[in-house]
């Protein structure tokens, strides 16, 4: 037995749910968990190969339960490697819900506004990504049970998917931008100005310190993947001001109403 299959058989003993949509929450966006129906709630630290989020914004539980009669798993927050983790840390829950049987990941960020026409606030449907981390969660031997060693990316954010958002957000009557690019950055600090004029010279919209490594690990495994950003600052040289983590969890803080029922619209329409 492995890391997998030791944390597939702990959380079927806590809990017997056979999910269909999997979410990762990011930074403050976590309370959206609280609104399921929940049947359980596991710290990640009880579960083999997962690994304690150190970050504020960042509850570290695994939750499974029904939102609309449809089950689901969520992670509410994630690790990151600033953490000090190595890249397993971001692969083993990925795989994990999958092999829990959930088959579709909507992964959840706050980001930094690089596109000048978006602002503080802004929902965003993430189309691509550009990974300027220098990291990859299929760095070393590949497990062939999970995926192919080279697995393609040309269509990492399904297409079907992210049409549901815009949908979703259409139907909750809430304003959403389409065709995002999302910028990876290894963090823990926020990117120069200088660095922000490059993002934005290479065509990135946003830009944060998550999210990749999760889709790179979900798209290597089967999933279907699409991935909801929030504008939670302006990223650096934008404006004229520093910027600070608690600006980010305010903000998500004040967009969760908004959240909320985009996510909820999304998992009716994939009932």
């Amino acid at each position: 037995m492995d890391i997998y299959d030791e944390a597939v058989e702990y959380i079927k003993s806590k809990c017997d749910i056979v999910p269909e949509i999997a979410l990762i929450l990011g930074s403050g966006l976590g309370d959206y968990a609280e609104t399921i129906d929940i049947r359980c709630t596991i710290n990640y630290g009880d579960i083999p190969g997962f690994k304690k989020s150190t970050v504020n914004g960042h509850k570290g539980r695994l939750i499974l339960g029904y939102a609309f009669d449809v089950p689901v798993v969520i992670m509410q927050g994630r690790v990151h490697t600033y953490e000090n983790y190595d890249f397993k840390a971001m692969l083993i829950p990925v795989r994990v819900m999958r092999l829990l049987g959930a088959k579709k990941l909507l992964v959840t960020n706050a980001t930094g506004g690089i596109n000048l026409k978006y602002k503080c606030g802004d929902l965003v449907v993430i189309k691509d990504h550009i990974n300027f981390a220098g990291f990859n969660p299929l760095f070393g031997p590949n497990d062939d049970r999970f995926g192919v060693r080279f697995p393609d990316m040309s269509y990492a954010y399904d297409k079907e998917l992210s049409n549901k958002l815009v949908k979703a957000a259409e139907n909750a009557g809430i304003p959403i931008r389409s065709g995002g690019i999302y910028a990876l950055m290894p963090g823990p600090m926020f990117e120069t100005p200088a660095e922000i004029r490059m993002l934005r010279i290479l065509g990135a919209d946003v830009v944060g310190m998550s999210t990749v490594p999760d889709v790179i690990a979900a798209v290597h495994c089967g999933f279907k993947v699409c991935s909801l950003s929030l504008v939670t600052n302006m990223a650096a040289g934008v404006l004229d001001q520093p910027l600070t983590a608690e600006e980010v969890n305010v903000t998500a803080a004040a967009a969760a109403e908004n959240l909320r029922r985009v996510v909820d619209e999304f998992i009716k329409l994939n009932k």
